[in-house]
């Protein structure tokens, strides 16, 4: 089974930072898409930002300027840098990959948290 870890989630102010880190298993062959999505409760899961291999980010509107993706592929790792945080986004924050063979993977989730 393919686990995806997650850490950096927690607790933080409004107008506080936080930095997610994701990192894959050397298993998944030939990563193609790294990115985040988010559950606040009561919502469906949507996208907050993702990047390709060859470094082109994609972020959501609600994120464009404060949140910043980004991923070192020699670790297999994908960061999410969230500055200006809003209650708005909290949230549980899930790791995405996407394999070049078109296969999903998701991790378990990180609770963030904005208190305002």
């Amino acid at each position: 089974q393919v686990q995806l870890v997650e850490s950096g989630g927690g607790l933080v102010q409004a107008g506080g930072s936080l930095r997610l880190s994701c990192v894959a298993p050397r298993n998944i062959f030939g990563i193609y898409l790294m990115g985040w999505y988010r559950q606040a409760p009561g919502k469906q899961r949507e996208l907050v930002a993702t990047i390709t291999s060859g470094g082109g980010p994609n972020d959501a509107d609600s994120v464009k300027g404060r949140f910043t993706i980004s991923r070192d592929n020699a670790k297999n790792t994908v960061y999410l840098q969230m500055n200006s945080l809003k209650p708005e986004d909290t949230a549980v924050y899930y790791c995405y990959i996407k394999d070049n063979r078109g296969r999903d993977y998701w991790g378990q989730g990180t609770q963030v948290t904005v208190s305002s």
